[in-house]
């Protein structure tokens, strides 16, 4: 069983690749929370499970959770973030 762990800073557009940003620009929006990120990993079709007092050790100790995806065999981290972007960004629209 593989399980991926998803920070909501890897979907901000207010951070720099360095900062954390893990999508392109086009894929980011600002200040996404966790329950967006796991309303969208549930859209890509897997199952989703929030952490809410996790904190993303990039951004210091201020707790923004963490979704944790489950059963993701058949994708590739990378190609998981770039659809649960894609579906991050149509929730903002």
């Amino acid at each position: 069983m593989v399980e991926n762990v998803i920070w909501p800073a890897y979907f901000d557009a207010t951070l720099s690749r360095r900062e954390g940003r893990r999508v392109p620009l086009s894929l980011a929006v600002e200040e996404p929370t966790v329950d967006e990120v796991a309303k969208a990993v549930g859209q890509v079709g897997y199952d989703a499970v929030i952490e809410r007092e996790k904190a993303y050790p990039r951004q210091g100790w201020t707790e923004s959770g963490r979704v944790l995806v489950k059963d993701a065999d058949d994708a590739g981290k990378s190609d998981l973030l770039q659809a649960v972007g894609a579906y991050v960004t149509t929730l903002r629209e």
